[in-house]
């Protein structure tokens, strides 16, 4: 997904010579590809996230249109004053990429798990934030992100995500993506843990129970309509995030049920207390939370 995403970006920054991507010295075998094609479009400002930051704002008032890039936590939680005081407040044209966001960085521990980075960037004054699941959406999303000249976050996985998508599907930032059409429980993910709703779709088939799956590729705006008639056509809802549940995706949606008097069977599939301190594979940490078709028929 990161791979994808920055060429992307190179072709986008070769079309926009107002486009700078800046970096703390990270992405090394990722963004060589735009350093090279665009070395006066592009800075590593060394191990300073909080000065890349207002760097970044200082471009940005300058005319220019920036992306930073970093490991999760780094360019989102270490510099998050600045993001606020700087880029937010001002309403500037920055757009913040996170690479490895949730538990992709699972074996690193907690200083790299990044779990409640998406609830924190969406209070953000005009902050637009992306979880996209796939490659596909990654791809679609970016350029939009840009094109709104406000600031905005970008969480994408690690490496290696597989296209869940097909190739003409639409993605528009603030609207949700249906994937699967079914009678008695929805399962809404936002972000690569779509793969894991996908088999739980699979698996409840086998079981008698006909689930519905959709993304959300934006988590900030969260697509309401979306989330209404969700509730209205399912007995049950099942949200699912690589993310704390506090304060998550799962939260917004149940917000938005309940402010518009919806009340189905609802549940939230994501990061616990459980998992605080633990260190392992991404796919060994998301296991040690249980089988999300169990969760979904328990809520049937």
């Amino acid at each position: 997904m990161r791979t994808e995403t920055i060429d992307v970006l190179t072709d986008y920054a070769r079309a926009n010579p107002d486009v700078m991507l800046l970096t703390a010295d990270l992405g090394y075998s990722v963004l060589e590809r735009f350093a090279e094609a665009l070395p006066a479009q592009y800075a590593n400002v060394g191990v300073c996230e909080q000065a890349m930051a207002g760097i970044a704002a200082g471009l940005a008032l300058s005319g220019r249109r920036v992306a930073l890039y970093s490991i999760a936590n780094f360019p989102t939680l270490r510099c998050l004053e600045q993001l606020r005081n700087d880029v937010c407040h001002h309403n500037l044209p920055v757009t913040v990429i996170a690479v490895g966001g949730g538990l992709a960085y699972g074996a690193q521990g907690y200083t790299h798990h990044g779990v409640e980075d998406l609830g924190i960037m969406s209070m953000l004054p005009n902050m637009a934030v992306a979880c996209p699941a796939d490659p596909h959406e990654a791809m679609a999303l970016l350029p939009q992100l840009l094109e709104r000249r406000r600031p905005s976050y970008l969480r994408l996985g690690r490496a290696g995500e597989p296209i869940l998508h097909r190739s003409d599907a639409e993605i528009t930032l603030g609207r949700a993506v249906w994937l699967r059409r079914g009678a008695d429980i929805a399962l809404l993910a936002t972000g690569p843990i779509l793969g894991r709703a996908l088999r739980a779709a699979d698996a409840l088939a086998s079981r008698g129970i006909s689930a519905s799956v959709a993304s959300f590729p934006t988590f900030s705006p969260l697509d309401a309509s979306a989330v209404h008639e969700t509730a209205q056509r399912h007995r049950a809802i099942l949200t699912l995030e690589e993310h704390m549940v506090e304060g998550g995706f799962g939260s917004r949606v149940a917000e938005t049920l309940l402010m518009a008097g919806l009340a189905p069977r609802f549940g939230k599939f994501g990061v616990t207390d459980a998992l605080r301190g633990r260190i392992g594979g991404q796919s060994w940490l998301l296991d040690t939370l249980g089988a999300v078709e169990d969760h979904a028929q328990a809520l049937l």
